[in-house]
């Protein structure tokens, strides 16, 4: 059998790196074996609807290349796929309805004034325990209320005696004993079904063989089962992933920041760089290997490699892995992608391209630009401290000697290329006999005010130009022999 998964997000604002993870997961699974992956919006819950959000889940998708063979905007045969437009279609109440045919469910008229009486305290949780009161109406109570227009739900008739066992992938057997299902409602008053009746017709309809979610969903497995085997379809195959915590091991929030896909862009993370980190939370390969394309991931992903402990977001291996995707851009790529930042941070007339070269290799995200290319707008007001350099054997003294002794020099020097400028400093340096660092660090101090820098002396003053290079030159000087 062909395998189908599916992403079925709900319409609720930015997506969550766990939901992302879910989406990667079940698109890696369908492409690993060449099946088909899914994209279905689960917008039957009207009070959590965000006005947008079904557009950020289809830039999400398509920003991060998981790119589905059936959705909305593809109509593989098991349409309409959203949710809303399925209930329209009279879908789960066709359904619902076959249920109470088979005595699997049943209408249930209870009014909230009612339903409240039957709350009690569970670990804290005050939670709504159905005693099956309208289970056992009479047909004509039934149809008595029906004419009268009464509201009412559908609920699933769950057994209240011996256990339910359903089988997880990589938990394997759970059982849950029956007196702790509730009749849970299948489709509300309002004609809406609720998500966990949706997803099991929907998932049948539409030939999902692979569920992949959240393990905060195993709870509600056995439920689903019981639907399964009340309509007699096969049950498919679940997978549920671990739990995202922060570096506190508390489950990831938006208080993290980062805790969505769009957070992420935002604080300048590349998509590519994202899937690659989203991948290894939960899932490690058979290798050491930790820089995956998507292409390499669908190659080499086994499902039964999900691990069961939870996944800690590490954001400094992000910034990490970011970084190292960064190094491998293309440059002409990185600049595209940079330039905005360098604009933010410079407005001289400046070759961007050159510094945007030089940062490529040594920034993780792209906010990391404005701090280290700012010396390019204005020289900073720093220490002379920073012109002494045990391993390069410089101190306030000597590097006086080596300005002063050069300014001169390169006052006279009409190119003030990089190669040309190295070329006379290398000069100097042999001139008088002593290493290159004891005459590039104090330049590099004057014209960049910084102790890490980009790039070296001589590139910089390219950047800077002859008259700029000259001023910073004199500026260290005077702060010297002061």
């Amino acid at each position: 059998m062909k395998i189908r998964t599916r992403y079925a997000p709900s319409p609720t604002g930015r997506m969550h790196v766990g939901n992302l993870r879910t989406a990667l997961y079940a698109y890696l699974i369908a492409k690993h074996e060449d099946g088909d992956y899914i994209l279905r919006i689960e917008d039957t819950d009207q009070t959590r609807f965000v006005e947008g959000a079904v557009e950020i889940i289809k830039r999400t998708m398509a920003d991060t290349g998981l790119i589905e063979d059936e959705g909305p905007d593809k109509d593989g045969g098991c349409g309409p796929y959203v949710q809303s437009e399925r209930m329209r279609a009279g879908i789960y109440k066709e359904y619902a309805e076959k249920l109470i045919e088979k005595g699997e469910a049943y209408r249930c008229f209870c009014t909230p004034e009612r339903l409240s009486t039957l709350t009690q305290v569970v670990e804290g949780k005050e939670i709504t325990v159905y005693d099956k009161h309208c289970l056992h109406l009479s047909q004509e109570e039934i149809d008595q209320n029906l004419r009268e227009g009464k509201p009412y739900v559908i609920r699933q008739n769950n057994p209240t005696e011996g256990s339910t066992t359903f089988h997880d992938e990589l938990y394997g057997d759970v059982t849950v004993e029956n007196k702790e299902l509730e009749d849970m409602i299948l489709l509300k008053s309002d004609g809406y079904p609720t998500y966990n009746f949706a997803n099991v017709v929907d998932d049948h309809l539409m030939g999902i063989t692979h569920v992949v979610r959240g393990n905060e969903y195993i709870s509600s497995s056995p439920k689903y089962n019981r639907l399964y085997d009340a309509f007699g379809w096969e049950v498919p195959k679940y997978i549920h992933c671990p739990l995202i915590t922060d570096e506190d091991h508390h489950k990831l929030s938006k208080r993290s920041g980062h805790s969505s896909y769009e957070d992420l862009i935002e604080q300048g993370f590349i998509p590519e760089a994202v899937v690659n980190f989203i991948a290894l939370l939960g899932w490690s390969p058979d290798s050491d290997k930790e820089i995956f394309s998507l292409e390499e991931l669908i190659k080499v992903f086994d499902y039964h490699r999900i691990g069961k402990a939870p996944s800690v977001f590490d954001f400094q291996k992000l910034r990490w892995m970011n970084g190292e995707y960064m190094k491998a851009m293309d440059p002409d790529v990185f600049y595209q992608k940079a330039e905005p930042y360098l604009k933010a941070a410079l407005t001289k007339d400046l070759d961007l391209k050159k510094i945007a070269e030089m940062v490529r290799t040594r920034i993780e995200v792209f906010p990391d630009i404005a701090g280290m290319v700012d010396f390019f707008e204005a020289l900073p007001d720093y220490d002379v401290s920073l012109f002494t350099h045990k391993k390069m054997k410089t101190s306030a003294a000597s590097s006086l000697e080596v300005l002063k002794d050069l300014l001169p020099i390169l006052e006279d020097q009409g190119d003030f290329s990089n190669e040309a400028l190295y070329a006379a400093l290398k000069a100097y340096v042999e001139e008088k006999g002593v290493k290159n660092g004891y005459v590039l660090w104090p330049v590099r101090i004057a014209v960049s005010g910084k102790q890490t820098t980009p790039a070296g002396a001589t590139e910089i003053m390219e950047i800077l130009g002859k008259e700029e290079s000259l001023k910073r030159i004199r500026t260290a000087i005077a702060k010297l022999e002061a």
